[in-house]
């Protein structure tokens, strides 16, 4: 039996990193990246102001109090999109096996690629090197027989960590490893499975199948496989994703609007943002969901409408989402909105039978062809002209992928 070599590799406070690299006035001091100007959170911030207390999704005016040296720096997407997307090219010349989990983590899988490189660990330092090289910023890898451990292995050791786990040593490690630490394992199931009276990984992989799947279904097996360490989910390559479910964009205000043309005027913004991903690759989708958040934070809504026809274009997106937001009295000023686009199908392409569908089509089709050549918003509905002001503060997504559908126009 082949026994896989999969590395998880975790660039060190990825916005943090780059933004001191590209400014050495800001090396080694403590700096906080936010996603815009305002009342953003906190995305990161740098090992110097996470020593002082700084960490992600604080409130400015936290990481201030925790810190009040504390560098504020307004994150670059472009900078970060533009890194992370190098890096994982560089990874492909170790093994076309890559798969993006965020944009600043990856999985690799290397099993083949040892007999021309040598050892995993090789490989590791080769990739580090060059990543220091080309960037000056640093990455913690580990290195395990499948995605879950080489995950717990990248965490063990930071920053500019190498953490290998042996096939021998799996049990020893995880027996008093709490179980929070594995990848999968969120706050709500941890509290779940310490009311159980599991803590760590070694009584989580010893527990009783039969109670895990009476507690949590069918996920049962898959926790207590968790538990010791078993993990057979491939590393899924650039291109060979499963079909994406759902087409989507939220963004965080700059600031709390109560005007009811002014929210229109960023609906039709994510309309446009989650149709045209849609369209350039292809699909589209029946079920339209409108997400809000209010400004205390805490309180938000989501609904969704099925229509009886598929769509991808701007306008019918925006339409329908500003339909479910008619059947709503806001009870607060907006914070965040989010639509997005889902029950999906690729189309093939066809022309509508009436004449004004097809005119629209067209001028739809003329739009993105100038905005894919010339940028986001090159071209734009005439309620947004009036400085082509963005959304929000536009943080990156988790769902972000170097290419293909999720590869979410960020500027």
């Amino acid at each position: 039996m082949l026994h896989r070599t999969v590395m998880h590799i975790d660039m060190n406070a990825f916005f943090a990193s780059v933004e001191q690299a590209a400014n050495p006035e800001l090396s080694g001091k403590p700096i906080a990246v936010v996603g815009g100007h305002g009342r953003t959170v906190i995305t990161t911030s740098s090992y110097e102001a996470r020593a002082k207390g700084v960490k992600t999704g604080m409130a400015i005016w936290e990481g201030k109090r925790a810190c009040p040296e504390l560098i504020i720096v307004v994150g670059d997407n472009r900078k970060y999109t533009y890194t992370s997307t190098k890096i994982n090219e560089i990874f492909q010349d170790y093994t076309p096996d890559v798969e993006a989990f965020s944009i600043d983590e990856s999985w690799l899988d290397v099993t083949h690629s040892l007999s021309i490189f040598g050892s995993a660990e090789n490989i590791a330092y080769l990739i580090k090197s060059r990543i220091k090289h080309l960037f000056d910023i640093t990455c913690s890898i580990g290195i395990a027989p499948n995605k879950l451990l080489a995950k717990l292995a990248s965490d063990m050791h930071k920053p500019d960590g190498l953490t290998i786990i042996e096939p021998d040593n799996v049990s020893s490690i995880l027996e008093q490893m709490p179980i929070n630490e594995l990848c999968g394992i969120g706050k709500k199931m941890q509290r779940h499975l310490n009311m159980m009276s599991i803590y760590t990984c070694g009584e989580l992989g010893r527990c009783d199948e039969a109670r895990l799947t009476r507690k949590f279904g069918i996920v049962g097996r898959r926790l207590k496989e968790m538990g010791q360490g078993k993990d057979t989910t491939p590393v899924v390559p650039f291109g060979k994703e499963d079909d994406v479910k759902s087409v989507g964009h939220s963004s965080t205000l700059e600031r709390d609007i109560d005007d009811p043309a002014e929210i229109r005027r960023f609906l039709l913004q994510l309309s446009e943002m989650v149709g045209s991903r849609a369209r350039r690759y292809n699909v589209s989708g029946k079920t339209i969901h409108l997400y809000v958040r209010y400004a205390d934070f805490f309180s938000s809504w989501g609904k969704q409408t099925t229509l009886k026809q598929y769509i991808n274009l701007s306008d019918d997106i925006y339409r329908t989402a500003l339909s479910i937001l008619n059947t709503v009295e806001l009870e607060q000023p907006v914070r965040l909105l989010g639509i997005s686009l889902s029950n999906l199908k690729h189309q093939a392409e066809q022309l509508p039978l009436f004449e004004e569908e097809r005119r629209k089509l067209f001028a739809t089709q003329a739009m993105d062809s100038i905005n894919d050549r010339f940028g986001s918003m090159a071209v734009t509905f005439g309620s947004l002209l009036p400085g082509k002001e963005k959304a929000g503060s536009h943080v990156i997504p988790p769902s972000w992928r170097p290419e293909g559908v999720k590869n979410i126009d960020v500027k």
